[in-house]
């Protein structure tokens, strides 16, 4: 099992920036990518941008050059920076984290952090 946490998330003006924690815990040995979604309401989870354990990242084109995925192996801990922060990019944020393990697919999810941006 992999419990995620997490954290960061909160009110900021339009152009302003925020970081987002994912802090994992439990067993990590079989999870191949991490990630961030986001859900605004009324709309679908979409994936904001991931990283392979290999360190490959994807971004959702509404977001490149605007945010950063990174993680911290030895905190065990995954980070979103978000840069430039626009109206459209409030939405409750959600960690992700995926693999396989003999065969078992694993798909874990945090609780979900609220980003708020306004004009």
């Amino acid at each position: 099992q992999v419990q995620l946490v997490e954290s960061g998330g909160g009110l900021v003006q339009a152009g302003g920036s925020l970081t987002l924690s994912c802090a994992a815990f439990g067993e990590l040995l079989c999870t191949s990518t991490m990630g961030w979604y986001r859900q605004a309401p009324g709309k679908e989870r979409d994936l904001v941008a991931s990283i392979t354990s290999r360190g490959r990242r994807y971004y959702q084109d509404s977001v490149k050059d605007r945010f950063s995925i990174s993680g911290d192996n030895a905190k065990n801990t995954l980070y979103l920076q978000m840069n430039s922060l626009k109206p459209e990019d409030t939405a409750v944020y959600y960690c992700n984290a995926v693999g396989s393990c003999l065969n078992v697919e694993q798909n874990f999810w945090g609780q979900g952090a609220q980003v708020t941006v306004s004009l």
